[in-house]
């Protein structure tokens, strides 16, 4: 059988995760387009506005493990249905907003916790359970690549309906769209019926999704692990709840992953929330921001699909330092010289191939080091500290321009923690070369 029939029967389920993805990822991103009309609109400053962005990203990072420790309970179907439909509450509150709590609640609070349930790390445990070890890195990027249509799509509609009927019509349309998600996270729900492998062992989710699962878990010998400082036997597919977060605090390669990954958080979010209001600072187009935007989404396609397919070749860790290396050279390089609209595409074009591809080497690296059963959680443990970064990245920003009115300090600090992440995550994957297993961590 050939890798397309072995996907065949669940593309259903890996079109509903990329359409969820897709949406949740592109008017989240998105949002940065409605800043300068809707802060001048009511009354309020571009710190105000980027504090119900943070809020966003703090309530998407708290609840990210919770979201994923419900999914590996309850079921993904019901977590990341209850998800949609607090996206589009979300919108219609900001649509209707006339203060900071309005816009808090909803671009904040209510947009935050429907990202716990429909974004990343959801869809990317949804592809990994749905497919086999072999075709799970390359899938992965797939998805990854499929979501990032969402931004490619909805920042030149936003600017369409913001120009031509104002930020609140906008927000609204977006709101109508977002409707989309349900039957999205309905269909990328039938991944519920594939059944974990034991430990160590590839599930076989085809077959899981064209009949019940029957299989009952048996014993399993080990696996050799690709990820330096953790068990081959995946253990935390054996493990409760409790004992598999301790096993992830206590891997030296997750906590470095993911203390870089909050630099990560913090470089993505400050472009995307500020870009919008730097180029207009600096007197460009308005629309210039919405085709970078658009930009940066076609172009994370090739990227996510690229670093999907180089995941399961090479080293992970070193292909996620690379590119926080690579990230951080090109904002340097652009914020050094005065922006011109050929070198802003140009510049969005570098970092959208690199924006994402962190997702698929993200979650495949999760899922080699502890299993499937708890990825969803493990990873929103992870994606929790990206989070935090999101957080000083959108707000810190803000504060930045509105006391020194440039974001120059705000740009330094991104870049320079940037090259520190990506040195170190090369590092401490190179001096820890993958190995068998010292400790076997459950039976």
């Amino acid at each position: 059988m050939n890798r397309l029939d072995r996907l065949r029967p669940v593309l259903p389920v890996l079109l509903g995760a990329s359409l969820m993805l897709s949406l949740a990822m592109g008017f989240r991103q998105s949002l940065g387009l409605f800043m300068p009309a809707l802060t001048r609109d009511i009354g309020i400053t571009v710190s105000d506005f980027t504090l119900a962005i943070a809020v966003q990203n703090l309530a998407w990072g708290f609840l990210q493990p919770v979201a994923g420790g419900l999914a590996s309970r309850w079921g993904f179907r019901p977590v990341m249905t209850v998800g949609a439909l607090l996206y589009v509450a979300g919108l219609l509150v900001l649509a209707a907003a006339h203060g900071l709590v309005a816009v808090t609640l909803g671009a904040g609070i209510l947009i935050g916790a429907s990202l716990a349930c429909t974004a990343s790390a959801l869809a990317m445990s949804v592809a990994s359970r749905a497919v086999s070890v072999e075709l799970r890195s390359t899938v992965l990027g797939i998805v990854s690549a499929a979501g990032s249509l969402g931004s490619l799509l909805a920042a030149p509609v936003g600017q369409v309906l913001l120009e031509g009927f104002g930020w609140r019509a906008g927000v609204a349309g977006f709101a109508v769209l977002s409707l989309a998600m349900l039957p999205a996270a309905w269909v990328a729900g039938r991944v519920d019926r594939v059944a974990l492998p034991p430990a160590g062992r590839p599930a076989a989710p085809s077959a899981a999704l064209a009949a019940a699962p029957v299989a009952a878990p048996t014993a399993a010998s080990p696996v050799p692990s690709a990820i330096p400082g953790t068990d081959g036997r995946r253990g935390g597919d054996a493990l409760g709840a409790r004992a598999a977060l301790g096993l992830a605090l206590g891997n030296p390669a997750f906590i470095v992953m993911s203390l870089a990954y909050f630099v990560c958080g913090m470089q993505l979010v400050f472009l995307t929330t500020h870009l919008p209001s730097y180029l207009q600072l600096c007197g460009m187009d308005p629309m210039l921001s919405a085709k970078a935007l658009g930009v940066i989404g076609g172009f994370n396609v090739l990227g996510s699909l690229f670093f999907g397919w180089a995941g399961g070749r090479w080293n992970k860790q070193v292909l996620l330092g690379a590119i926080y290396l690579l990230r951080s050279l090109t904002l340097a390089v652009y914020f050094t010289a005065a922006p011109t609209p050929a070198g802003t595409l140009v510049f969005a074009a570098v970092m959208g191939f690199l924006w994402l591809g962190v997702a698929p080497l993200i979650a495949g690296s999760v899922a080699e080091m502890f299993g499937l059963r708890w990825q969803a959680m493990i990873q929103g443990v992870a994606f929790m500290s990206h989070q935090f970064g999101s957080f000083l990245g959108a707000f810190g920003g803000g504060v930045v321009f509105d006391r020194l009115g440039s974001y120059t300090l705000a740009l330094a600090v991104g870049i320079a923690l940037g090259l520190l992440a990506g040195v170190a995550q090369i590092a401490f994957a190179l001096a820890r070369p993958s190995g068998p297993p010292a400790v076997a961590l459950a039976r």
